[in-house]
């Protein structure tokens, strides 16, 4: 039986006299998923998905048709659909693209890890999701206590009739720990995750026990705190809330096709204007926000995009000023900004679209405890509850799981139900301190597209400063 290979090369001679260029992006994954709740494994299950998307460049424009059937004749017919949908469409395109426009790329990558995947066994991805639920026990109050993990791992071959052939492989795993406790009528959830390109070593169940008995206590102690005051005040935000700061007000608006409009119907447009780029004051002197794949273990690190673009590190915004977009060559063509290798893919039967990758917040001078010692009165807020964003990612207000005072440059009590709420240029322009240590965290669950495509990101950031935020407690 002729290899995957073979069909695909097979294919392509096939279809190449009929266009001015051809690819196919060949992707399998296989998922897992693993839930113990109250100490009881609750989810064992696994889905392999594999297929193939054919792309055709004809008569200027660029066409798709995917397909499962991954033999030679399969991938022929998906083919000579492409062709025929390209063909009677193109009167229609928004621009006319060449062959230049898909380079001829070559090249491989494998996920950093200290153990592969398949060398872990289920027995011990259990026993640690086990172990820290038992570890969350710590009272009656704490009804819920739930330890998942997700485990995927992805091939993606990209072959095309200029020469192009890119072989990627991905190991990524998303822990996710969660403990509520409830009393009365009121109840408060606390989480703690790590997502990115890993091995088994992640289920090293001393550290994780740790981590969910932490959870755990963070709970009850926000079950007895007060609820968070409200006014304009000194806001610290942590790492794994500076994630969804950067991911709502930051990469969402700077995609080059939402600037264009293409996204409005459905994910929605953006603040960004094509002349704001060179000359927008997106933030303070101290933001400076790059992409970069390249960054070991990140969630959404690859060498190549799905359109066979090399991928580099790029600053976005340096010194406040915003410098470049979120955008492929395709959109970089048709708006002529400068954008990034970020022409990406949720599945074999998804054309690529621009999309986040890391988009990182590089680190500052401060530690931690410096941020906090510049602040009179003020908050710190950790782990993203709630948010809401409007349609142009400008308005905002986002709810965190746990609250901490600050007086006098000192941490104090703990307060539940704290939100903050801004507009976006004018919010980044009160970054007032940058940590100097950053973690990564990520999210598998980016939402964008018609059709809708569900794609993994990564953020890093240190802990940040902000002045004179609105914050206010209560549910958001």
């Amino acid at each position: 039986m002729p290899s995957v290979s073979s069909s695909i090369h097979s294919a392509l001679r096939g279809v190449a006299p009929l266009v001015q260029w051809a690819g196919v992006r060949h992707s399998r994954e296989l998922t897992a998923h693993r839930v113990v709740r109250n100490g009881l494994p609750q989810t064992n299950a696994s889905a392999l998905d594999e297929g193939a998307m054919c792309e055709v460049l004809v008569d200027g424009h660029f066409g798709h048709a995917a397909t499962a059937d991954l033999s030679a004749s399969g991938l022929q017919r998906a083919f000579e659909r492409a062709v025929a949908t390209t063909q009677a469409t193109s009167a229609r395109g928004a621009y006319r693209f060449e062959a230049r426009h898909r380079p001829a790329a070559q090249g491989s990558f494998r996920s950093a890890r200290v153990r592969d995947l398949d060398a872990t066994g289920l027995a011990e991805i259990t026993d640690c999701l086990v172990a820290a639920t038992a570890a969350m026990q710590l009272s009656d109050l704490l009804v819920t206590r739930v330890a998942h993990a997700m485990l995927v791992q992805t091939q993606i071959d990209c072959y095309a009739t200029n020469g192009m052939q890119t072989q990627q492989n991905f190991d990524l795993v998303s822990l996710q720990l969660a403990a509520t406790a409830a009393q009365g009528s009121e109840s408060q959830t606390r989480t703690w995750s790590r997502t990115g390109q890993f091995g088994g070593e992640v289920f090293a169940r001393e550290e994780v026990v740790a981590q969910a008995a932490r959870v755990a206590h963070d709970a009850l102690d926000l079950l007895q705190a007060p609820n968070c005051p409200s006014g304009a005040m000194d806001l610290v935000l942590m790492p794994d809330q500076m994630m969804l700061q950067i991911h709502e007000s930051i990469g969402h608006p700077l995609e080059l096709d939402r600037i264009l409009g293409d996204e409005r119907n459905y994910a929605g447009w953006s603040f960004v204007k094509p002349e704001d780029f060179g000359h927008l004051r997106y933030g303070s002197h101290l933001m400076n926000v790059c992409f970069d794949p390249t960054r070991e273990h990140q969630f959404a690190s690859y060498a190549f995009d799905d359109g066979g673009h090399a991928a580099r590190k790029e600053m976005l915004i340096e010194d406040g000023l915003l410098l470049r977009g979120l955008g492929s060559i395709e959109s970089q063509e048709r708006s002529g900004l400068p954008g990034v290798a970020n022409f990406r893919s949720a599945s074999w039967n998804r054309a690529p679209i621009d999309r986040m990758a890391n988009i990182n917040l590089v680190p500052g001078s401060s530690t931690l405890e410096e941020l906090v010692g510049q602040v009179e009165y003020g908050i710190l807020m950790a782990s993203n509850r709630s948010w809401s964003i409007d349609d142009y990612r400008n308005k905002f207000q986002f709810g965190c799981e746990h609250g901490q005072l600050i007086e006098d440059g000192r941490l104090g009590a703990v307060v539940r139900n704290p939100n903050y709420r801004g507009v976006t240029v004018d919010f980044w322009s009160r970054l007032a301190g940058v940590g100097r240590d950053d973690e990564a965290h990520g999210t598998p669950y980016c939402g964008k597209g018609e059709p809708s495509q569900v794609i993994r990101v990564g953020h890093a950031s240190p802990p940040c400063l902000f002045r004179g935020i609105d914050v206010f407690g209560g549910q958001a």
